[in-house]
């Protein structure tokens, strides 16, 4: 283990593709990380055998019939036993309290599948199927105590089609979501940024060596 690398928990309750294409690209070197812990609140989601597959330690605190601060609690517990430094959110499908934002940010990053602030929340590819918008994609962005509202590292677009049916535009999104989720935690690990407003802006000029500490920015 490189003192050199990021050391990043993934939360993830199904299937974890996301987490998958940030692992892959630090397994080749694309980002200067390496995943340390796969958290899930389900026992059974398709995430941990993935994780498991890569050799990568995994928790399971199923979150049903536990307070929420309870479950929050053993989730710092779990990360502050690997030491984690960041954490990326991967189809996790619960509010993060305040307590435990506040504790980690802003070095929490997630991706939303559709182009905030339009469309948060749940199904956002039927969302904006059904609205009809020509152009739809994904959002990474730093986590927040609101609902998708955090400011936005980086956005991929993909036009709605005639022929679309909600099922095959979140097919492409999806496709999209693994080319910016590493991208963007690249970009947040090696460039100078700051937080302006609703966005994250990254020095054009500058590149770091070693991850870019996120509680200097």
């Amino acid at each position: 283990m490189s003192d050199d690398l990021a050391r990043v928990a993934v939360l993830l309750s199904g299937r974890g593709s996301n987490f998958v294409a940030l692992a892959d690209a630090c397994a080749r070197g694309e980002v200067p990380a390496e995943i340390v812990l796969v958290l899930s609140n389900k026992a059974d989601a398709g995430g941990l055998d993935r994780a498991r597959e890569r050799g990568i330690p995994t928790v399971a605190i199923p979150s049903k019939g536990m307070p929420r601060e309870e479950h929050e609690s053993r989730l710092v517990a779990a990360l502050d036993e690997v030491e984690a430094h960041w954490v990326c959110l991967a189809g996790y499908m619960r509010l993060l309290t305040p307590v435990f934002i506040d504790r980690y940010a802003p070095r929490i990053v997630n991706i939303h599948p559709a182009l905030l602030p339009s469309f948060p929340g749940v199904d956002a590819q039927a969302q904006a199927w059904e609205y009809g918008v020509r152009v739809s994609g994904c959002t990474v962005h730093l986590v927040d105590t609101g609902c998708d509202t955090g400011p936005i590292v980086l956005q991929r677009t993909v036009p709605v089609l005639d022929d679309d049916t909600s099922d095959t535009l979140a097919h492409r999104i999806l496709e999209q979501e693994h080319v910016a989720y590493p991208t963007a935690l690249r970009m947040l690990l090696t460039r100078r940024w700051r937080v302006h407003g609703r966005r994250v802006v990254f020095d054009p000029l500058i590149d770091v060596d070693r991850p870019w500490p996120a509680s200097a920015n």
